[in-house]
Protein backbone atom coordinates (compact mmCIF):
# COMPACT_ATOMS: atom_id res chain seq x y z
CA UNK A 1 0.00 0.00 0.00
CA UNK A 2 2.70 2.78 0.97
CA UNK A 3 4.12 1.99 -2.31
CA UNK A 4 1.31 2.78 -4.20
CA UNK A 5 0.15 5.72 -2.74
CA UNK A 6 4.03 7.00 -3.43
CA UNK A 7 3.91 5.71 -7.05
CA UNK A 8 0.07 8.06 -7.37
CA UNK A 9 1.80 11.01 -5.68
CA UNK A 10 5.14 11.05 -8.07
CA UNK A 11 2.07 10.80 -10.90
CA UNK A 12 0.36 13.63 -9.50
CA UNK A 13 3.01 15.80 -9.64
CA UNK A 14 4.37 14.96 -12.60
CA UNK A 15 0.97 16.53 -13.93
CA UNK A 16 1.23 19.32 -12.21
CA UNK A 17 4.72 19.84 -13.49
CA UNK A 18 3.83 19.23 -17.12
CA UNK A 19 1.16 21.56 -17.21
CA UNK A 20 3.78 24.30 -15.68
CA UNK A 21 6.06 23.90 -18.14
CA UNK A 22 3.17 23.97 -21.52
CA UNK A 23 2.32 27.43 -19.55
CA UNK A 24 6.15 28.59 -19.71
CA UNK A 25 6.49 27.19 -23.12
CA UNK A 26 3.35 29.39 -24.44
CA UNK A 27 4.03 32.72 -22.75
CA UNK A 28 8.30 32.36 -23.42
CA UNK A 29 8.01 30.26 -26.71
CA UNK A 30 4.52 30.23 -28.59
CA UNK A 31 3.18 33.74 -27.88
CA UNK A 32 5.26 35.78 -26.24
CA UNK A 33 4.12 39.37 -27.59
CA UNK A 34 0.88 39.11 -26.74
CA UNK A 35 1.25 38.64 -23.27
CA UNK A 36 4.04 41.02 -22.59
CA UNK A 37 1.23 43.61 -24.28
CA UNK A 38 -1.32 42.17 -21.73
CA UNK A 39 1.09 43.36 -19.21
CA UNK A 40 2.26 46.67 -20.75
CA UNK A 41 -1.40 47.22 -20.45
CA UNK A 42 -1.83 46.69 -16.82
CA UNK A 43 1.07 49.44 -16.97
CA UNK A 44 3.95 50.99 -15.03
CA UNK A 45 3.02 53.69 -12.63
CA UNK A 46 5.60 56.57 -11.89
CA UNK A 47 4.65 58.67 -8.65
CA UNK A 48 6.62 61.50 -7.14
CA UNK A 49 7.85 61.26 -3.56
CA UNK A 50 7.81 65.18 -2.24
CA UNK A 51 10.31 67.01 -0.65
CA UNK A 52 9.41 68.06 2.64
CA UNK A 53 10.54 72.11 2.19
CA UNK A 54 12.32 73.37 5.01
CA UNK A 55 11.25 75.53 8.38
CA UNK A 56 11.95 78.95 8.19
CA UNK A 57 12.73 79.60 11.69
CA UNK A 58 12.95 82.77 14.27
CA UNK A 59 16.31 83.47 15.95
CA UNK A 60 15.83 80.90 19.01
CA UNK A 61 14.85 77.81 16.44
CA UNK A 62 11.46 79.04 16.98
CA UNK A 63 8.90 77.90 13.64
CA UNK A 64 7.47 80.97 11.34
CA UNK A 65 7.14 78.46 8.49
CA UNK A 66 7.23 74.76 9.07
CA UNK A 67 5.86 71.56 7.34
CA UNK A 68 3.39 69.35 8.58
CA UNK A 69 2.58 65.32 7.80
CA UNK A 70 -0.33 65.90 4.99
CA UNK A 71 -1.71 64.11 2.06
CA UNK A 72 -1.61 64.23 -1.93
CA UNK A 73 -5.03 62.36 -3.56
CA UNK A 74 -4.62 60.95 -6.67
CA UNK A 75 -6.32 58.51 -9.36
CA UNK A 76 -5.89 56.13 -11.30
CA UNK A 77 -7.83 57.08 -14.91
CA UNK A 78 -8.07 53.45 -15.94
CA UNK A 79 -10.76 52.87 -12.77
CA UNK A 80 -11.58 56.58 -12.77
CA UNK A 81 -12.62 57.32 -16.65
CA UNK A 82 -16.09 55.35 -17.04
CA UNK A 83 -17.41 57.63 -14.09
CA UNK A 84 -15.87 60.53 -14.24
CA UNK A 85 -17.92 63.20 -14.34
CA UNK A 86 -19.92 62.28 -11.11
CA UNK A 87 -16.17 61.72 -9.48
CA UNK A 88 -15.12 64.87 -10.63
CA UNK A 89 -18.44 66.87 -8.76
CA UNK A 90 -17.85 64.37 -5.72
CA UNK A 91 -14.08 65.93 -5.36
CA UNK A 92 -14.37 69.66 -6.25
CA UNK A 93 -17.35 69.55 -3.50
CA UNK A 94 -15.03 68.00 -1.02
CA UNK A 95 -11.43 68.87 -2.15
CA UNK A 96 -12.71 72.77 -3.51
CA UNK A 97 -10.46 71.96 -6.76
CA UNK A 98 -11.83 72.89 -10.24
CA UNK A 99 -14.29 70.75 -11.77
CA UNK A 100 -13.45 71.01 -15.31
CA UNK A 101 -9.22 70.17 -14.73
CA UNK A 102 -10.12 67.78 -11.98
CA UNK A 103 -12.70 65.56 -15.09
CA UNK A 104 -9.64 66.20 -17.26
CA UNK A 105 -7.22 64.39 -14.96
CA UNK A 106 -9.84 61.44 -14.01
CA UNK A 107 -10.11 60.54 -17.93
CA UNK A 108 -6.22 60.36 -17.98
CA UNK A 109 -3.74 63.05 -19.75
CA UNK A 110 -3.27 59.66 -21.93
CA UNK A 111 -4.49 56.22 -22.83
CA UNK A 112 -1.61 54.94 -21.35
CA UNK A 113 -1.85 57.29 -17.33
CA UNK A 114 -2.24 55.42 -14.68
CA UNK A 115 -1.46 58.28 -12.00
CA UNK A 116 -2.95 61.22 -11.66
CA UNK A 117 -3.20 64.56 -9.58
CA UNK A 118 -5.97 65.33 -7.76
CA UNK A 119 -5.09 67.60 -4.85
CA UNK A 120 -1.50 68.61 -3.50
CA UNK A 121 -1.12 69.45 0.29
CA UNK A 122 -4.19 68.48 1.79
CA UNK A 123 -4.69 67.61 5.24
CA UNK A 124 -4.67 63.94 6.31
CA UNK A 125 -7.80 64.38 8.14
CA UNK A 126 -9.72 65.89 5.34
CA UNK A 127 -7.92 63.40 2.52
CA UNK A 128 -8.59 60.75 4.27
CA UNK A 129 -12.25 61.35 5.19
CA UNK A 130 -12.64 62.08 1.74
CA UNK A 131 -11.18 58.75 0.87
CA UNK A 132 -13.57 57.02 3.14
CA UNK A 133 -16.48 58.75 1.91
CA UNK A 134 -15.40 58.04 -1.63
CA UNK A 135 -15.27 54.30 -0.53
CA UNK A 136 -18.68 54.31 0.96
CA UNK A 137 -19.89 55.86 -2.62
CA UNK A 138 -18.48 52.79 -4.34
CA UNK A 139 -16.02 54.79 -5.96
CA UNK A 140 -12.75 53.19 -6.99
CA UNK A 141 -9.57 54.21 -8.41
CA UNK A 142 -8.83 57.16 -5.48
CA UNK A 143 -5.55 56.97 -3.15
CA UNK A 144 -3.50 58.75 -1.35
CA UNK A 145 0.61 59.54 -0.96
CA UNK A 146 2.28 61.20 2.02
CA UNK A 147 2.60 65.26 0.63
CA UNK A 148 3.66 67.67 3.27
CA UNK A 149 1.60 70.87 4.22
CA UNK A 150 2.97 74.30 4.65
CA UNK A 151 1.71 75.84 8.04
CA UNK A 152 2.26 79.04 9.51
CA UNK A 153 2.12 78.12 13.42
CA UNK A 154 2.28 82.36 14.00
CA UNK A 155 0.09 83.26 11.54
CA UNK A 156 0.44 87.01 10.91
CA UNK A 157 3.78 87.13 12.79
CA UNK A 158 6.22 88.51 10.44
CA UNK A 159 3.66 87.40 7.73
CA UNK A 160 5.31 90.12 5.39
CA UNK A 161 8.71 88.59 5.60
CA UNK A 162 8.13 85.19 5.36
CA UNK A 163 5.62 85.56 2.66
CA UNK A 164 3.52 82.17 1.63
CA UNK A 165 2.82 78.92 -0.19
CA UNK A 166 0.46 78.82 -2.78
CA UNK A 167 -0.17 75.08 -4.02
CA UNK A 168 2.79 74.69 -6.09
CA UNK A 169 4.47 78.29 -5.56
CA UNK A 170 6.38 80.16 -3.52
CA UNK A 171 4.60 83.97 -3.09
CA UNK A 172 7.02 86.49 -1.78
CA UNK A 173 9.25 87.12 1.12
CA UNK A 174 11.47 84.29 1.94
CA UNK A 175 9.09 82.13 0.68
CA UNK A 176 10.16 82.90 -2.54
CA UNK A 177 13.27 84.37 -2.83
CA UNK A 178 15.05 81.04 -0.43
CA UNK A 179 12.60 78.82 -2.97
CA UNK A 180 15.65 76.21 -4.00
CA UNK A 181 17.10 76.37 -0.63
CA UNK A 182 13.89 75.48 1.53
CA UNK A 183 12.00 73.43 -1.44
CA UNK A 184 14.53 70.49 -1.51
CA UNK A 185 14.43 68.20 -4.66
CA UNK A 186 11.45 65.65 -5.17
CA UNK A 187 11.94 61.72 -5.27
CA UNK A 188 10.29 59.11 -7.57
CA UNK A 189 8.88 55.71 -7.40
CA UNK A 190 8.43 53.42 -10.39
CA UNK A 191 6.76 50.22 -10.08
CA UNK A 192 4.56 47.69 -12.49
CA UNK A 193 1.04 47.17 -11.64
CA UNK A 194 -1.62 44.31 -12.58
CA UNK A 195 -5.50 44.58 -11.28
CA UNK A 196 -4.70 48.21 -10.40
CA UNK A 197 -2.60 46.68 -7.48
CA UNK A 198 1.05 47.06 -7.38
CA UNK A 199 3.21 43.76 -8.58
CA UNK A 200 5.06 42.68 -5.95
CA UNK A 201 7.82 41.05 -7.66
CA UNK A 202 7.55 43.12 -10.70
CA UNK A 203 10.03 46.07 -11.55
CA UNK A 204 10.57 48.80 -8.82
CA UNK A 205 12.90 51.41 -9.08
CA UNK A 206 13.43 54.50 -6.11
CA UNK A 207 14.89 57.45 -6.49
CA UNK A 208 15.00 59.14 -2.60
CA UNK A 209 13.57 62.34 -1.89
CA UNK A 210 15.77 65.04 -0.82
CA UNK A 211 14.44 67.51 1.83
CA UNK A 212 14.93 70.99 1.70
CA UNK A 213 16.85 72.52 4.11
CA UNK A 214 15.94 75.40 6.99
CA UNK A 215 16.40 78.86 7.20
CA UNK A 216 17.24 81.01 10.07
CA UNK A 217 16.36 84.47 10.69
CA UNK A 218 17.27 87.26 12.97
CA UNK A 219 13.81 87.75 13.97
CA UNK A 220 12.90 87.24 17.51
CA UNK A 221 9.46 85.64 17.22
CA UNK A 222 8.11 87.19 20.55
CA UNK A 223 9.24 90.55 20.37
CA UNK A 224 7.95 90.32 16.51
CA UNK A 225 4.78 89.68 17.67
CA UNK A 226 4.73 92.49 20.70
CA UNK A 227 5.70 94.56 18.16
CA UNK A 228 3.12 94.31 15.70
CA UNK A 229 0.69 94.83 18.40
CA UNK A 230 2.34 97.85 19.26
CA UNK A 231 2.13 99.26 15.85
CA UNK A 232 -0.95 98.05 15.35
CA UNK A 233 -3.04 99.96 18.17
CA UNK A 234 -0.89 102.87 17.54
CA UNK A 235 -2.02 103.22 13.86
CA UNK A 236 -5.57 102.79 14.66
CA UNK A 237 -5.51 104.91 17.85
CA UNK A 238 -3.87 107.94 15.32
CA UNK A 239 -6.32 106.92 12.60
CA UNK A 240 -3.46 106.38 10.04
CA UNK A 241 -3.43 104.18 6.44
CA UNK A 242 -0.55 102.01 7.37
CA UNK A 243 2.59 101.58 9.90
CA UNK A 244 6.10 100.16 10.23
CA UNK A 245 8.23 99.68 13.31
CA UNK A 246 11.73 98.10 12.95
CA UNK A 247 14.22 97.01 15.75
CA UNK A 248 17.87 96.31 15.04
CA UNK A 249 20.40 95.18 17.42
CA UNK A 250 22.71 97.88 17.67
CA UNK A 251 25.96 96.16 17.52
CA UNK A 252 25.40 93.25 14.50
CA UNK A 253 22.86 95.53 12.46
CA UNK A 254 20.49 92.14 12.91
CA UNK A 255 17.01 92.75 12.58
CA UNK A 256 15.00 91.62 15.48
CA UNK A 257 11.50 92.79 14.80
CA UNK A 258 10.14 94.33 11.35
CA UNK A 259 6.40 94.92 11.73
CA UNK A 260 4.02 95.90 9.01
CA UNK A 261 0.28 97.15 10.04
CA UNK A 262 -2.31 96.47 7.80
CA UNK A 263 -0.50 92.85 7.71
CA UNK A 264 -1.99 89.53 6.83
CA UNK A 265 -2.05 85.84 7.92
CA UNK A 266 0.52 83.81 5.94
CA UNK A 267 -2.05 80.95 6.34
CA UNK A 268 -4.94 82.34 4.81
CA UNK A 269 -3.77 84.92 2.75
CA UNK A 270 -6.36 85.13 0.14
CA UNK A 271 -8.75 86.91 3.29
CA UNK A 272 -6.59 90.02 2.71
CA UNK A 273 -5.60 92.37 0.85
CA UNK A 274 -2.73 92.31 -1.95
CA UNK A 275 -1.31 95.64 -0.51
CA UNK A 276 -1.14 94.03 2.79
CA UNK A 277 0.93 91.14 2.02
CA UNK A 278 4.08 92.86 0.90
CA UNK A 279 7.17 94.42 3.48
CA UNK A 280 6.62 97.95 3.58
CA UNK A 281 9.92 97.96 5.31
CA UNK A 282 11.19 97.13 2.55
CA UNK A 283 9.54 98.60 -0.42
CA UNK A 284 7.91 101.36 0.33
CA UNK A 285 9.91 104.84 -0.01
CA UNK A 286 9.17 107.97 1.02
CA UNK A 287 10.65 111.72 2.51
CA UNK A 288 11.95 110.86 5.50
CA UNK A 289 11.45 114.28 7.17
CA UNK A 290 13.53 115.51 10.07
CA UNK A 291 15.12 112.16 11.12
CA UNK A 292 16.98 113.14 8.63
CA UNK A 293 18.58 116.17 10.07
CA UNK A 294 20.93 113.53 12.09
CA UNK A 295 22.90 112.28 8.80
CA UNK A 296 23.15 116.17 8.17
CA UNK A 297 24.61 117.17 11.28
CA UNK A 298 26.63 114.62 11.96
CA UNK A 299 28.03 114.98 8.49
CA UNK A 300 29.22 118.34 9.32
CA UNK A 301 30.70 117.41 12.50
CA UNK A 302 32.70 114.78 11.07
CA UNK A 303 33.63 116.95 8.35
CA UNK A 304 35.00 119.46 11.02
CA UNK A 305 32.64 122.33 9.82
CA UNK A 306 31.19 122.83 13.61
CA UNK A 307 30.73 121.08 16.75
CA UNK A 308 27.33 120.76 18.97
CA UNK A 309 28.32 123.64 20.65
CA UNK A 310 28.64 125.75 17.25
CA UNK A 311 26.08 128.97 17.40
CA UNK A 312 24.21 130.01 14.95
CA UNK A 313 21.14 133.01 15.14
CA UNK A 314 18.20 131.29 13.46
CA UNK A 315 15.60 134.14 11.79
CA UNK A 316 11.99 133.37 11.81
CA UNK A 317 11.70 132.94 7.94
CA UNK A 318 14.77 132.20 5.64
CA UNK A 319 14.19 133.61 2.05
CA UNK A 320 16.27 131.61 -0.18
CA UNK A 321 16.55 130.89 -4.52
CA UNK A 322 13.26 129.70 -5.45
CA UNK A 323 11.01 129.66 -2.15
CA UNK A 324 11.53 130.68 1.15
CA UNK A 325 12.05 128.54 4.17
CA UNK A 326 9.91 128.43 7.61
CA UNK A 327 10.18 126.18 10.81
CA UNK A 328 7.03 123.81 11.71
CA UNK A 329 6.51 126.46 14.43
CA UNK A 330 6.64 130.00 14.59
CA UNK A 331 8.98 132.20 16.25
CA UNK A 332 11.20 135.29 16.18
CA UNK A 333 14.47 135.54 15.88
CA UNK A 334 16.67 132.67 17.94
CA UNK A 335 19.81 131.83 19.47
CA UNK A 336 20.46 128.07 19.19
CA UNK A 337 23.51 126.14 19.14
CA UNK A 338 24.02 122.58 16.54
CA UNK A 339 22.28 120.68 19.34
CA UNK A 340 19.35 123.35 19.59
CA UNK A 341 18.74 123.02 16.08
CA UNK A 342 17.99 119.27 16.28
CA UNK A 343 16.82 119.48 19.78
CA UNK A 344 14.22 122.04 18.43
CA UNK A 345 14.03 120.32 14.60
CA UNK A 346 14.87 123.91 13.35
CA UNK A 347 14.89 123.51 9.54
CA UNK A 348 16.21 126.79 9.08
CA UNK A 349 18.79 126.69 11.45
CA UNK A 350 19.90 123.25 9.81
CA UNK A 351 19.84 125.13 6.14
CA UNK A 352 21.99 127.76 7.82
CA UNK A 353 24.63 124.76 8.96
CA UNK A 354 24.11 122.29 5.53
CA UNK A 355 25.87 126.27 3.80
CA UNK A 356 29.17 125.31 4.84
CA UNK A 357 29.64 121.73 3.28
CA UNK A 358 31.76 121.90 0.46
CA UNK A 359 29.89 121.18 -2.99
CA UNK A 360 29.46 117.06 -3.31
CA UNK A 361 30.22 116.70 0.18
CA UNK A 362 26.87 115.92 1.48
CA UNK A 363 25.74 114.07 -1.16
CA UNK A 364 28.76 111.55 -0.18
CA UNK A 365 27.79 111.32 3.18
CA UNK A 366 24.28 110.40 2.96
CA UNK A 367 25.67 107.79 -0.06
CA UNK A 368 28.40 106.33 2.96
CA UNK A 369 25.15 106.42 5.40
CA UNK A 370 22.99 104.03 2.61
CA UNK A 371 20.63 106.30 0.82
CA UNK A 372 20.12 105.83 -2.48
CA UNK A 373 20.67 102.34 -2.85
CA UNK A 374 19.02 99.10 -1.75
CA UNK A 375 20.03 97.76 1.13
CA UNK A 376 20.37 93.83 -0.09
CA UNK A 377 18.64 92.39 3.70
CA UNK A 378 17.17 89.73 1.42
CA UNK A 379 13.71 90.39 -0.10
CA UNK A 380 12.34 90.99 -3.69
CA UNK A 381 11.27 94.08 -4.81
CA UNK A 382 13.47 96.41 -2.71
CA UNK A 383 13.34 100.52 -3.13
CA UNK A 384 16.66 101.75 -3.70
CA UNK A 385 14.68 105.18 -2.38
CA UNK A 386 15.76 108.58 -3.94
CA UNK A 387 19.18 110.16 -3.48
CA UNK A 388 19.13 113.15 -6.41
CA UNK A 389 21.90 112.62 -9.17
CA UNK A 390 24.57 114.94 -8.54
CA UNK A 391 23.54 116.56 -12.13
CA UNK A 392 20.36 117.36 -10.25
CA UNK A 393 21.34 118.39 -7.29
CA UNK A 394 21.09 121.88 -6.87
CA UNK A 395 21.46 124.48 -4.52
CA UNK A 396 17.09 124.33 -3.70
CA UNK A 397 17.93 120.58 -3.57
CA UNK A 398 20.75 120.67 -1.00
CA UNK A 399 18.49 122.94 0.87
CA UNK A 400 15.22 120.76 1.13
CA UNK A 401 17.13 117.28 1.41
CA UNK A 402 19.21 118.59 4.57
CA UNK A 403 16.16 118.42 6.57
CA UNK A 404 14.42 115.77 4.89
CA UNK A 405 12.53 116.64 1.42
CA UNK A 406 13.04 116.03 -2.12
CA UNK A 407 14.65 112.56 -1.11
CA UNK A 408 13.34 109.43 -0.60
CA UNK A 409 13.87 106.31 1.91
CA UNK A 410 12.82 103.38 2.77
CA UNK A 411 12.11 102.84 6.66
CA UNK A 412 14.91 99.71 6.28
CA UNK A 413 17.88 102.17 4.94
CA UNK A 414 16.40 104.86 7.50
CA UNK A 415 16.99 102.45 10.21
CA UNK A 416 20.49 101.50 9.06
CA UNK A 417 21.18 105.18 8.50
CA UNK A 418 20.45 105.85 12.48
CA UNK A 419 22.02 103.00 13.49
CA UNK A 420 25.50 104.34 12.16
CA UNK A 421 25.31 106.64 14.93
CA UNK A 422 24.71 104.08 17.34
CA UNK A 423 27.39 101.79 16.52
CA UNK A 424 30.29 104.38 16.54
CA UNK A 425 29.69 106.16 13.85
CA UNK A 426 30.08 102.44 11.74
CA UNK A 427 27.71 101.18 9.51
CA UNK A 428 26.99 97.58 9.35
CA UNK A 429 24.61 96.39 6.47
CA UNK A 430 20.86 95.33 7.90
CA UNK A 431 20.66 91.36 8.15
CA UNK A 432 17.56 89.26 8.16
CA UNK A 433 19.05 86.14 8.14
CA UNK A 434 21.51 84.78 10.46
CA UNK A 435 24.74 83.38 8.85
CA UNK A 436 25.18 83.07 5.05
CA UNK A 437 22.56 81.83 2.64
CA UNK A 438 21.83 82.21 -0.57
CA UNK A 439 18.95 83.23 -2.82
CA UNK A 440 17.88 81.95 -5.79
CA UNK A 441 19.71 84.76 -7.75
CA UNK A 442 22.80 83.76 -6.30
CA UNK A 443 23.34 86.10 -4.05
CA UNK A 444 24.82 85.81 -0.57
CA UNK A 445 23.21 87.46 2.20
CA UNK A 446 23.10 87.35 6.42
CA UNK A 447 24.93 88.48 9.09
CA UNK A 448 28.23 86.21 7.89
CA UNK A 449 28.80 88.69 4.77
CA UNK A 450 27.71 91.79 6.30
CA UNK A 451 29.50 94.42 5.26
CA UNK A 452 30.54 97.09 7.42
CA UNK A 453 32.58 100.98 7.13
CA UNK A 454 33.34 103.97 8.74
CA UNK A 455 30.90 106.58 7.63
CA UNK A 456 31.67 109.41 10.39
CA UNK A 457 34.52 109.35 13.70
CA UNK A 458 33.56 108.32 17.12
CA UNK A 459 33.45 111.62 17.58
CA UNK A 460 31.34 113.01 15.51
CA UNK A 461 28.69 109.59 16.04
CA UNK A 462 29.44 110.37 20.01
CA UNK A 463 28.43 114.41 19.71
CA UNK A 464 25.67 113.43 17.86
CA UNK A 465 24.27 110.97 20.23
CA UNK A 466 24.73 113.87 23.01
CA UNK A 467 22.59 115.91 20.57
CA UNK A 468 20.30 113.75 20.25
CA UNK A 469 19.59 112.86 24.19
CA UNK A 470 18.51 117.05 24.04
CA UNK A 471 15.36 115.81 21.45
CA UNK A 472 13.58 113.54 24.16
CA UNK A 473 14.64 116.49 26.98
CA UNK A 474 11.31 117.26 28.53
CA UNK A 475 12.30 121.17 28.73
CA UNK A 476 13.95 121.56 25.21
CA UNK A 477 13.18 119.11 23.07
CA UNK A 478 10.22 118.23 20.93
CA UNK A 479 9.97 114.49 22.11
CA UNK A 480 9.70 113.86 26.10
CA UNK A 481 6.98 111.41 25.34
CA UNK A 482 9.68 109.35 23.27
CA UNK A 483 11.55 109.04 26.82
CA UNK A 484 12.33 105.48 28.42
CA UNK A 485 12.46 105.32 32.58
CA UNK A 486 15.63 104.31 34.05
CA UNK A 487 17.44 104.93 30.60
CA UNK A 488 19.38 107.43 28.72
CA UNK A 489 17.80 107.64 24.82
CA UNK A 490 19.06 109.46 21.91
CA UNK A 491 16.51 109.78 18.80
CA UNK A 492 14.99 112.45 16.51
CA UNK A 493 11.53 113.14 15.06
CA UNK A 494 10.20 113.45 12.01
CA UNK A 495 7.33 114.85 9.91
CA UNK A 496 7.31 115.02 6.19
CA UNK A 497 4.73 115.59 3.29
CA UNK A 498 3.54 112.85 1.46
CA UNK A 499 3.60 112.91 -2.61
CA UNK A 500 0.41 111.28 -3.80
CA UNK A 501 0.60 108.18 -6.56
CA UNK A 502 -1.57 110.09 -8.99
CA UNK A 503 -0.35 114.03 -8.44
CA UNK A 504 3.18 113.31 -8.00
CA UNK A 505 2.73 116.06 -6.00
CA UNK A 506 2.38 116.82 -1.94
CA UNK A 507 -1.20 115.74 -1.54
CA UNK A 508 -1.77 117.28 1.91
CA UNK A 509 -0.93 113.94 4.02
CA UNK A 510 2.21 113.25 6.49
CA UNK A 511 4.49 110.59 7.25
CA UNK A 512 5.26 110.94 11.42
CA UNK A 513 8.29 109.21 12.45
CA UNK A 514 11.18 109.03 15.12
CA UNK A 515 14.32 107.46 14.65
CA UNK A 516 16.33 106.32 18.02
CA UNK A 517 18.46 104.25 20.03
CA UNK A 518 19.36 103.59 23.84
CA UNK A 519 20.77 103.01 26.04
CA UNK A 520 22.62 106.23 24.60
CA UNK A 521 25.50 105.65 26.37
CA UNK A 522 25.99 102.05 25.16
CA UNK A 523 23.45 101.87 22.70
CA UNK A 524 21.73 97.95 22.46
CA UNK A 525 19.19 98.38 20.14
CA UNK A 526 17.73 100.92 17.36
CA UNK A 527 13.85 100.95 16.51
CA UNK A 528 12.35 103.29 13.68
CA UNK A 529 9.05 104.01 13.65
CA UNK A 530 7.05 105.30 10.74
CA UNK A 531 3.39 106.11 10.80
CA UNK A 532 2.26 107.12 7.42
CA UNK A 533 -1.07 109.53 7.05
CA UNK A 534 -2.79 109.76 10.64
CA UNK A 535 -5.58 111.89 11.47
CA UNK A 536 -3.49 114.76 13.97
CA UNK A 537 0.04 115.02 15.70
CA UNK A 538 3.61 114.13 14.60
CA UNK A 539 6.77 112.16 15.08
CA UNK A 540 7.10 113.49 18.78
CA UNK A 541 3.29 112.72 20.13
CA UNK A 542 2.39 110.10 17.27
CA UNK A 543 5.58 108.18 16.61
CA UNK A 544 7.42 108.91 19.80
CA UNK A 545 5.29 106.97 22.49
CA UNK A 546 5.59 103.81 20.44
CA UNK A 547 9.14 103.89 20.03
CA UNK A 548 9.51 104.59 23.67
CA UNK A 549 6.89 100.88 24.33
CA UNK A 550 8.73 99.11 22.22
CA UNK A 551 12.35 100.36 23.32
CA UNK A 552 11.47 99.56 27.17
CA UNK A 553 10.23 96.41 26.16
CA UNK A 554 13.29 95.33 24.61
CA UNK A 555 15.67 96.69 26.71
CA UNK A 556 13.74 94.69 29.80
CA UNK A 557 13.55 91.56 27.61
CA UNK A 558 17.51 91.03 27.11
CA UNK A 559 18.20 91.93 30.11
CA UNK A 560 19.96 94.77 29.71
CA UNK A 561 21.00 97.30 33.04
CA UNK A 562 19.75 101.01 33.36
CA UNK A 563 21.75 103.99 32.56
CA UNK A 564 23.82 105.60 35.63
CA UNK A 565 23.37 109.21 36.11
CA UNK A 566 23.14 111.76 33.04
CA UNK A 567 26.31 113.59 32.30
CA UNK A 568 26.23 117.51 31.56
CA UNK A 569 23.65 118.39 29.02
CA UNK A 570 24.76 120.57 26.13
CA UNK A 571 23.25 124.12 25.97
CA UNK A 572 20.39 124.41 23.25
CA UNK A 573 20.70 128.37 23.62
CA UNK A 574 23.55 130.35 23.57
Amino acid sequence: MPQSRLRVGFVLIAMVLSVFGARLVQLQGVDPGSYAAMAAAEGTVEVVLPAERGDILDRNGEPLADSVDGLMVVADPAQTADDAPAIARFLAERLSVDYIDTLARLRGADKESRFEYIARRVPSTLANDVLEEAEARDIEGLSTRRDPVRTYPAHDVAANLIGFMGTDEAFGGLEQVFDKHLSGTDGSARYEVGGGNKIPLGSHETTDAVDGADLTTTIDRDLQWFTQRVLRDAVRKAGGESGVALILDSRTGEVLADADYPTFDAANPADYETEDRGARSINLAYEPGSVQKVLTLASLIDAGRMTARTEFTVPGRLDRQDRPIRDYFEHGTLRLTLAGILAKSSNIGTVLAADRFKPGEMRSYLEAFGLGRRTDVGLESESPGILPDPALWTEQAEDRIAFGQSLSVTPIQMAAAVNTIANDGVRVAPSLIKGTAVRDDGVEIGTGVAATRRVVSSYAAHQTTLMMERVVDPEDGVAPKAQVPGYRVAGKTGTAQRVGAECGCYDGTFTVSFGGFAPAEDPRFTIYVAIHDPDTGGGGSVAGPVFSQLMGFTLHRYGVAASGKKGKALPVTW
